[in-house]
């Protein structure tokens, strides 16, 4: 079982864009969406960037999340790129693609932009630090390769480092067993036999009703329910989309002004402004549609007051407890009490999860009741001393969610210090697109950024278009670098802390406060301000460098 991406680190050749010290204007980590539309950007002012991918080609998560039924959870043509060039060509078979889709995609962008030819692949940087005198970065790969650069651009998103609980006797189990993530590229063959997954967050839920109807048997190890919406996903014929497409531009300005990123935005009302059958009515029109709509389009009180936020919840259990049959495995599922405020913990999109446990070989454990004690070679001992036996393990267990993928590559201060060490105790940016200490160096769809809390694609293109200023005017500026001061960093702290603090996110340990990562700090690492605010707050800081050090 793979566990680090430096497993995957190789060397493909030794020139262009895998050359010994190579340098550039710019280098970028990362080839998902964010490093791309990077890429495209800096293009555009003629700076020699290149691309360093830890993975075999295009696609970031896409490329990464192969496992069984991996799809999106944000419709098209909301999640896309905004480029006309890409999408005047390009046709969707359904309204949430799943992994393949995006990845016939991103070969569709590559085939009219030319990315790759900019790439390095099997690229793992481990280590990455910023000279003053020379004002630049050099980067070195786990192959040995150094390169450098005026700009580094970490693109990584906010999923990159995979997390794996330290489980006793993990390597004993003689079955196969993967962590959802890095999922073997042939696929497993579950027909028949007796599958477990570990963990029920979308990883977990995706691939549970993907299982559910072929395996021989299934058990899924369930720490928190994940209170999943329906996605609603129906086929899209090509008329309809080409039809539209006049309509993009306008569509892709409206998702920006939206406070997600998505098509649709927050109630006017709040909740008990309607009466209760005034509020099924409307609950039911968001269900009914399918989506996020349920989450980030409902009542504009649902995640800041505690009795609307119940008042949604109820609705939600009571529709999904409908399709449970057992009431054990609804309990636990649906449970009657909220195990956490609605929607403080992003939902997953379903499209048949719970269904899969009518089925007489699917089953749930409460691993709060009895947890996992040993890994076994035939497969799980758990607390309460019973033997589940498994040939194949799926550990859908999550990531180092949002800054684990930045404190993992060796990124060192012009200090020295290693950002791994400064960030134990709290995550500290500027803007969410700068850090402190690390001149020249930008990030997007990462640490205090809307990321989480919007749809992809949308938060990239607000953020990569900055980043693409903010290098244009060093550039024409004359300027040798700038770096974040530690006053603005503070600043920018207690924003992201009082918008946060304002809302029910900090009620519940969650991938928005620090993830499950044992003895990571609980905080808020995602701008919960919505995209218009904080386009309009970086934007603001822009014009005159309001909050850097700037030196010539």
């Amino acid at each position: 079982m793979h566990s680090e991406l430096k497993e995957y680190a190789h060397r493909r050749g030794t020139t262009g864009n895998y050359a010994d010290n190579l340098e550039v204007d710019a280098l970028i980590v990362g080839a998902g969406f964010g490093g791309v539309f990077v890429l495209h950007e800096l293009r555009k002012l003629g700076l020699k960037t290149v691309i360093f991918e830890a993975g075999n080609d295009l696609g970031g998560t896409w490329r990464w999340n192969n496992y069984p039924g991996a799809r999106v959870d944000s419709e098209v043509p909301e999640y896309e790129y905004s480029i006309p060039e890409v999408f005047k060509d390009w046709t969707w078979t359904t309204n949430y693609p799943n992994y393949q889709d995006l990845r016939a995609y991103f070969a569709h962008v590559d085939k009219v932009l030319d990315i790759k030819k900019d790439c390095a692949f099997d690229s793992v940087v481990v280590d990455a630090k910023f000279d003053e005198s020379e004002g630049k970065w050099t980067v070195k790969t786990e192959d040995g390769r150094t390169a450098k650069a005026k700009y580094l651009v970490v693109a990584a998103g906010f999923a990159a480092k995979r997390y794996i609980p330290d489980f006793k006797g993990i390597d004993s189990f003689k079955g196969t067993i993967h962590h959802s993530s890095f999922w073997p590229e042939e696929g497993v063959d579950v027909k028949g036999k007796k599958c477990a997954v570990i963990g029920t967050g979308a990883s977990g839920v995706q691939i549970s009703q993907e299982w559910g109807p072929e395996v021989g048997s299934l058990k899924v190890f369930q720490r928190t329910p994940n209170l999943a919406c329906p996605m609603g996903k129906k086929p899209l014929t090509h008329e309809e989309q080409q039809a539209s497409k006049k309509h993009y531009p306008r569509l892709y300005e409206l998702r920006e002004k939206c406070f997600g990123g998505f098509l649709f935005s927050w109630s006017e009302k709040n909740t008990f402004e309607d009466n209760y059958e005034e509020q099924e009515a409307f609950y039911h029109k968001l269900w009914d549609h399918g989506g996020f709509g349920y989450w980030l389009g409902n009542y504009k009180d649902m995640l800041i007051d505690p009795k609307a936020n119940r008042r949604a919840y109820d609705f939600w259990a009571k529709h999904v407890r409908d399709r449970i049959g057992d009431p054990r495995k609804r309990d636990l599922l649906a449970p009657l009490e909220p195990p956490h405020a609605f929607g403080v913990k992003r939902p997953c999109l379903e499209q048949n999860f719970y269904e899969q446990f009518n089925r007489s070989n699917v089953d749930i454990i409460d691993i709060n009741k009895t947890s996992i004690a040993e890994f076994r070679p035939e497969g799980i001992l758990t607390s309460d001393g019973t033997l589940h036996e498994f040939d194949v393990i799926a550990i859908a267990t999550g990531f180092d969610i949002v800054t684990g993928g930045m404190t993992n590559m060796g990124l060192q201060s012009v200090k020295g210090t290693p950002l791994k060490e400064e960030w134990k105790s709290a995550a500290n940016t500027y803007l969410g697109t700068t850090i402190s200490g690390y001149p020249n160096m930008f990030h997007l769809y990462g640490p205090h950024g809307p990321t989480l809390l919007s749809n992809g694609p949308s938060s990239v293109e607000v953020q990569g278009r900055w980043i693409a200023d903010a290098i244009k005017k060093i550039h024409r500026e004359g300027l040798k670098f700038v770096d974040p001061t530690p006053e603005a960093s503070a600043e920018w702290k207690q924003k992201i802390n009082d918008l946060s603090n304002a809302s029910l996110f900090p009620t519940t340990r969650s991938t928005y406060m620090g993830g499950s990562l044992p003895g990571k700090a609980f905080e808020q690492t995602n701008w919960a301000g919505g995209i218009p605010a904080y386009k309009d707050t970086i934007r603001a800081a822009l014009p005159e460098w309001k909050g850097f050090r700037v030196v010539t």
